[in-house]
């Protein structure tokens, strides 16, 4: 019978536990660097958190960017941009936030509407004509951060009530890592951060958790098992049986996110590159962070329940 190659071979045996050092210095690195751009460089906010105007404009054949971003920059309303919305004919028109109340903003909509339709003739169908004032972004931006502390809270919760206290602690470290991590990518790339940023950083979260329960629900077993197997050789032991799991799961998620990225279009593709590096970061959170950090809060096979122990063979 023919057999299929692996990519992960069984009885893998890497010593993961042995770089721990070397992997803690690299994540307080990459916080600290986050910190750092957050405070001086900041993130590049979209109209859903700086407020502003959203145009969005079917064209009769192929958009002419060029000539409709001289148009408009024209039309002395301060920083305007232009781009696709996933087809040739489909153009998102971003404006800054005007001096005034709304009904400065609807005046320039509709002077936006007039040079467009001078310029590119009556045939023009607007899907969307949006304006987002400061305080509305104001509470986005806190509902959003508040979403993430929330979402946090509660896997402390959830894992805490699933396993020991030891393995939420773990699992929120990592968590936190991951969003910091996230949040570097939008200060270095200058992607634009709005609503959809704080779901790739959910979503981020939510993955690198649903990848720490799989280890540590194998390192639960383990602490039935092997009681007597120092904690070490135990915490390798689970990461490297689940390995294979890990690889494949974080490949196929790559690869589909990756065509989305090449394929999606420019709406979406701030919200999957932010997602492409959230999982690769996740993945090595949870084997560099939450599964260590069990060794330093001293987890030992007391920690699992007596009632839930395996039965001993013989």
């Amino acid at each position: 019978m023919r057999v299929l190659p692996r990519i992960v071979p069984d009885g893998t045996n890497f010593p993961f536990f042995r770089y721990r050092h070397w992997a803690f210095a690299a994540s307080v690195v990459l916080i600290v660097a986050a910190i750092v751009m957050m405070l001086v460089r900041g993130f590049n906010l979209g109209i859903d958190f700086a407020g502003g105007i959203l145009l969005e404009v079917k064209t009769p054949g192929p958009a002419r960017l060029a000539e409709m971003r001289t148009t408009l920059g024209g039309l002395g309303l301060g920083e305007v941009a232009l781009q696709e919305a996933g087809s040739s004919d489909l153009v998102l028109i971003r404006v800054v936030r005007q001096p005034g109340d709304e009904s400065a903003q609807q005046a320039a909509i509709e002077k936006i509407k007039q040079a467009l339709e001078q310029g590119f003739g009556p045939g023009l169908d607007y899907r969307r004509a949006e304006f987002v004032g400061p305080k509305v972004g104001e509470e986005l931006r806190r509902a959003g951060t508040l979403a993430v502390v929330i979402a946090l809270v509660l896997v402390l919760v959830y894992l805490w009530f699933r396993f020991e206290w030891q393995f939420g602690v773990g699992a929120i470290l990592a968590c936190v890592h991951d969003v910091f991590a996230v949040l570097l990518v939008f200060t270095v790339s200058d992607l634009e951060f709005n609503l959809s940023s704080i779901a790739a950083i959910l979503t981020v979260v939510g993955y690198s958790l649903n990848d720490t329960v799989v280890v540590f629900d194998r390192v639960r077993e383990n602490l039935r098992r092997y009681k007597s197997l120092p904690i070490e050789q135990l915490i390798d032991k689970s990461v490297n049986e689940t390995l294979a799991r890990t690889v494949m799961t974080t490949a196929t998620t790559f690869l589909a996110l990756l065509a989305l990225y090449v394929f999606g279009g420019p709406v979406i593709q701030g919200f999957v590159f932010a997602m492409l590096f959230g999982i690769l970061v996740g993945t090595y959170s949870t084997t560099y962070i939450a599964a260590p950090v069990l060794y330093y809060l001293k987890i030992r096979p007391s920690a699992v329940p007596v009632e839930e122990s395996a039965p001993r063979a013989g």
